[in-house]
């Protein structure tokens, strides 16, 4: 199967780096094709344009969207490879979701949407937080953040099922970096099953 694996992080030699490292080497262990798209390496603009904005009318994006999502489109599974910034998702990958999954391609564009546009596949999400789990347990941040990307985003496009990582601790504890590191393979391992076939671990919500 074809596997599409975003990238977003300035520094590829970071540790978000060598987790994306690790997920494409336990898919390329399970015979999977893996396309890295390092967003950064890669010098896409993140920035909505007025030119952007005439999705709402019916036009087509520009060639560089519509070849962003020429790539959506022919992967079987796909992976989202970021660090946890503010509670969130850096603004580059955030612009990489506003311009590539715009309106009449990844979601109608009603007020309420009855449903989705992307075809269903397998997601994978790894997110290298510096947050401690009792940082994280405070107002249930890490429940919140996962049903904003599971709810918010993935599932209102059709694409699931999703397995999230939140690979908690990633900036100070040594012992949970290689934690993260094996999770980060076992996804790449199982990337085209459903999240409950995946075995359970702390960092997977």
């Amino acid at each position: 199967m074809h596997v599409l694996a975003v990238f977003c992080h300035p520094r590829r030699e970071s540790f978000s780096g060598a987790v994306l490292d690790r997920f494409v080497a336990g898919a390329e262990a399970a015979g999977h094709d893996v396309e890295v798209a390092d967003l950064y390496g890669e010098g896409f603009d993140p920035r909505m344009s007025r030119r952007d904005l005439r999705q709402f009318d019916g036009i087509a994006m520009p060639p560089e969207i519509l070849a962003e999502q020429a790539r959506v489109e022919q992967c079987d599974a796909l992976a989202l490879v970021f660090p946890l910034w503010w509670w969130s998702m850096p603004a580059m990958l955030k612009g990489w979701l506003d311009r590539v999954w715009s309106a009449g391609w990844a979601y109608q564009p009603r007020q309420d949407p009855e449903g989705s546009l992307l075809r269903s596949r397998p997601c994978t999400l790894l997110v290298p937080a510096g947050a401690s789990s009792r940082m994280m347990g405070w107002h249930d941040y890490d429940d919140k953040i996962v049903s904003l990307w599971r709810h918010g985003v993935l599932d209102y496009c059709g694409v699931e099922p999703a397995a999230i990582h939140l690979l908690l601790d990633s900036n100070h504890d040594a012992g949970a970096r290689e934690r993260h590191l094996q999770t980060a393979w076992h996804a790449g391992q199982r990337c085209m099953q459903a999240p409950q076939d995946l075995d359970s671990s702390p960092d997977c919500a």
